[in-house]
């Protein structure tokens, strides 16, 4: 391969946490645009604020903790930690005063004129506040507990995210210095209630409830001022990989020390009065730069249950629904996988074939053993209910359950243990790698001996995600993708060498060099004259060395499409080293998950699907699979999607040289395309001719007459 400087050149590369925060302001404008729906836009706020929440509690907190430590290495953009956190502060204020606003002013405002409006307790009328203080009495009060914090009564230490309420208290007589208390909105109570007696859709916030009867907690004490805040935590688990104890343990202990973890925003009333202000953050130890006035309320999370009342239908985008590609079962499935490969596009194809390649295998007597990996699941997933089913049919079933699943460590610990009382082996992770892979491995006794049946996968065992993810998933019986599946699982479970595979291709072993060189063979055709092509799909494209590769063949002549959903740190327009690259970003009613990479390979071409974005976790740091996708009607699916994605010209944006995002709109002739409703509206057809052609050969022929 062409020798590559490793020279600091940062001016060809883009942030990746600025990159981030351009990635959610995407998600803003779909929020600030009028012609979404109105609940629509109210649901794009909601994954804004989820958003912000998750990078300050991992991205923000690592640079702090780089900073604490004295790091002044600069990024690939050239930047410091320090520099970074600087640049984000400034960044991430301008977006919450920017969310709340079209929150209140273009959201909220025009739902309360449809009648869905959040109250103040003191709008409803006397015998409706009367009624409320009942409530308030019997299932709010018993739950609070006013926290007095002075010299002898330190700073109570709140979870990361809960919601809290600061009272400030006038001093004693004699005293000079006002009081601080905190009080903790229940968590386990409806955030949003319905008050009795009051017709339409009509909420009043808990903690504005609790606020407006706090002199049942103070009695006799002057409240002087009171604000709504909550703090964000760092919550990146750091744990040591070498030796110690039982890592199931360790990762629990590490989850209970999130609560005790450092403070990396906190977020207000801006009506918060400037002595509680500066109480809190005293208290808090907390910098000007990482205090966020909301206009409220903090956090409007919980204002997503709203998007799904029925009576404002005509405020939601009309439902996409899955589409039925296989409505076979267990061995019929098996059958048909014999005969073919099947490709799922979801959520534009239904989830239950994948349900139903599990559920087959649970019950089908002919099946000797499944091996798993799982990542994220649901909570009462139908997928690992067909596992513990199969372990008590007596099928042998090995689960690799990844524990580090951010944020759903907990949840993965519960269910795993579930699957280990019915009987399955369960593996927690590989120590020093997260396992981010998506296969199932089926071990059949057929008609031809012993078959092996593999599900591939862009995204997780999870029936939830998959109708909200765009993800493609592969069902095959390939002899040669089944004994690397056998060889994959073996070298997880046991103490084999990283396997040699014929068609799958393993990180951390291998998938980097095999990008490599698949970019190079492109960038080699290029230099002899031949037309040379890559197009690629991922969640993000942070890896320099892979960024600078794409330089080497765009500089030879590569035409080169990315479509990149959320970090970029690849800069394009740059004259004789990224001009030819275009980039694009899709923001939609699905959050694009789905990782595609197409090499035109002299026409030749390759079309492959991953479970890895090309950054340095997923390539050096996590157990990821590269898989071909081979059968025509495959690869049309898969080409399809991509094409649709470099046609998009309604939620499309085009990635600028500056690192900011355009737009694209339709050219003038140019009809508007939008590539999900297109998409969708391709497998409605699809599922619609299979039935067809399903329902004429199931007629019986007519008896010839006479």
């Amino acid at each position: 391969m062409k020798k590559r400087s490793r020279r600091r050149q940062p001016e060809l590369f883009l942030n990746r946490e600025l990159s981030w925060l351009e990635f959610n302001r995407r998600v803003l404008e779909e929020a600030q645009d009028p012609s979404n729906p109105l609940l629509e836009r109210l649901k794009f706020s909601g994954i804004v604020a989820s958003n912000l929440d998750e990078f300050f509690m991992v991205r923000v907190a690592a640079l702090k903790n780089a900073v604490a430590e004295g790091d002044i290495a600069p990024d690939l953009a050239g930047l410091s930690p320090a520099q970074q956190l600087k640049a984000i502060s400034e960044r991430a204020h301008v977006m919450v005063d920017e969310l709340y606003a079209v929150l209140h002013d273009e959201i909220l405002t025009p739902l309360a004129g449809r009648g869905l409006r959040l109250a103040p307790p003191s709008a409803l009328a006397p015998p409706v506040r009367a009624a409320f203080g009942r409530y308030y009495r019997d299932d709010v009060m018993p739950a609070l507990t006013p926290l007095a914090i002075d010299a002898s009564r330190p700073f109570p230490m709140l979870a990361g995210l809960s919601l809290n309420l600061a009272v400030f208290l006038e001093p004693p007589e004699g005293e000079e210095e006002a009081r601080l208390a905190v009080v903790q909105v229940p968590g386990r109570l409806p955030r949003l209630v319905r008050p009795p007696g009051v017709e339409g859709m009509v909420y009043l916030l808990l903690e504005d409830v609790i606020r407006s009867e706090l002199g049942t907690l103070f009695p006799g004490q002057e409240i002087r001022d009171v604000a709504a805040f909550r703090v964000a935590r760092d919550s990146e688990l750091d744990l040591d990989d070498e030796g110690g104890p039982d890592f199931l343990q360790v990762i629990e202990e590490e989850l209970k020390n999130r609560r005790r973890s450092g403070i990396v925003r906190l977020e207000v009333e801006e009506s918060v009065s400037a002595e509680l202000l500066e109480l809190l953050t005293t208290r808090l130890d907390v910098g000007p730069d990482d205090v966020y006035k909301v206009r409220g309320p903090v956090d409007i999370r919980p204002l997503l249950r709203l998007v799904d009342l029925p009576p404002l239908e005509d405020l939601r985008d009309p439902p996409l629904k899955p589409q039925p590609t296989v409505t076979v079962a267990g061995e019929a499935l098996f059958t048909l996988l014999d005969e073919r490969d099947v490709a799922l596009h979801l959520p534009y194809d239904a989830f239950d074939p994948v349900v139903a390649f599990v559920s087959s295998a649970a019950e089908d007597p002919d099946v000797l053993a499944i091996k798993q990996t799982l990542y994220r699941t649901s909570g009462d997933s139908p997928v690992v209910r067909a596992l513990a089913r199969a372990a008590e049919n007596g099928k042998q079933v090995t689960v690799l359950v990844e524990l580090l699943a951010r944020f759903d460590e907990q949840s993965n610990i519960r269910w795993a243990r579930a699957l280990e009382e019915s009987g399955c082996h369960v593996i927690y992770g590989i120590r020093g790698y997260k396992t981010h892979s998506k296969i199932c491995l089926v071990v059949r006794r057929g008609r031809r001996g012993i078959q092996r049946y593999v599900h591939l996968g862009t995204g997780n065992y999870n029936e939830g995600t998959a109708r909200l993810y765009t993800d493609f998933g592969l069902m095959t019986s390939d002899a040669e993708i089944g004994a690397d599946a056998s060889s994959f699982f073996n070298a997880l479970t046991g103490y084999s060498d990283p396997p040699k595979m014929k068609k799958l291709v393993m990180a951390p072993t291998l998938l980097r060099d095999r990008t490599l060189r698949l970019i190079d063979r492109e960038r080699q055709r290029a230099e002899e004259g031949q037309p040379a092509e890559i197009r690629a799909k991922m969640n993000s494209l942070v890896d320099e060395e892979i960024i600078r590769a794409l330089y080497d063949a765009a500089a030879a002549g590569v035409r080169i499409q990315l479509n990149v959903r959320g970090i970029c740190c690849l800069r394009p327009g740059v004259r004789g080293v990224s001009d030819t690259i275009e980039v694009v970003s899709i923001v939609d009613r699905f959050l694009e998950h789905s990782r595609i990479f197409h090499f035109r390979n002299g026409g030749d071409e390759e079309v492959y699907l991953s479970s890895a974005d090309w950054m340095p976790r997923n390539l050096d740091r996590r157990i990821e699979l590269l898989f071909p996708v081979e059968s025509p009607e495959g690869r049309l699916k898969v080409l399809r999607a991509l094409d649709a994605a470099f046609r998009d010209n309604v939620k499309a944006r085009v990635l600028q040289k500056d690192g900011s995002y355009r737009r694209r709109r339709p050219r003038r002739g140019e009809e508007a395309y939008r590539s999900q409703i297109e998409l969708h509206r391709e497998a409605k057809g699809a599922a619609e001719r299979a039935r067809v052609a399903t329902t004429m050969a199931l007629e019986p022929l007519a008896s010839p007459e006479g």
